[in-house]
């Protein structure tokens, strides 16, 4: 039934559940699986009057390194679990649109993500990521919340 599905993580503990289930529908289905890490946008910090600057190309190389790091934890445990894996470090800077194109990119029949980010309020209502990843997908998406 799922080919390929896409596991959108961003290292939170939601994304974390939501790793449990891609493993588990991968064995069951048989699925490759490809998981996407979208970088946050650049931006200045602007607190009182003081703008907090991080240079955007040093920004770039610690989020590339992040991405690296969170992308490689994440394979490893589907490797482990003997399930075919790609990762894809996304730089769009709207998550839903990083999530969607990959999605069809890759060719991609199931959408696997956490119901929150890291910048979620759990338990209140969908968060905006999830909601608009729902909106725009060309594929069943699956939330996962706990």
């Amino acid at each position: 039934m799922y080919k390929k599905i896409l596991l959108a993580t961003d290292g939170s503990d939601l994304s974390e559940v939501a790793q449990s289930h891609a493993i588990a529908l991968a064995k069951a289905f048989g699925s490759s699986v490809v998981v996407v890490y979208a970088t946050p946008p650049w931006s200045s910090l602007v607190v009182g009057d003081a703008v907090v600057m991080y240079p955007p190309d040093d920004y770039e190389q610690t989020m590339d390194a992040a991405a690296q790091k969170l992308l490689g934890k994440v394979s490893d445990a589907f490797k482990a679990a003997g399930i075919s894996v790609e990762a894809v470090h996304n730089t769009d800077p709207q998550a839903h649109k990083a999530i969607v194109e990959t999605a069809k990119a890759k060719s991609c029949d199931l959408i696997v993500m956490g119901s929150h980010g890291r910048h979620g309020i759990a338990g209140l209502m969908l968060g905006s990521v999830a909601n608009k990843t729902v909106t725009h997908a060309h594929v069943p998406v699956l939330i996962c919340r706990t």
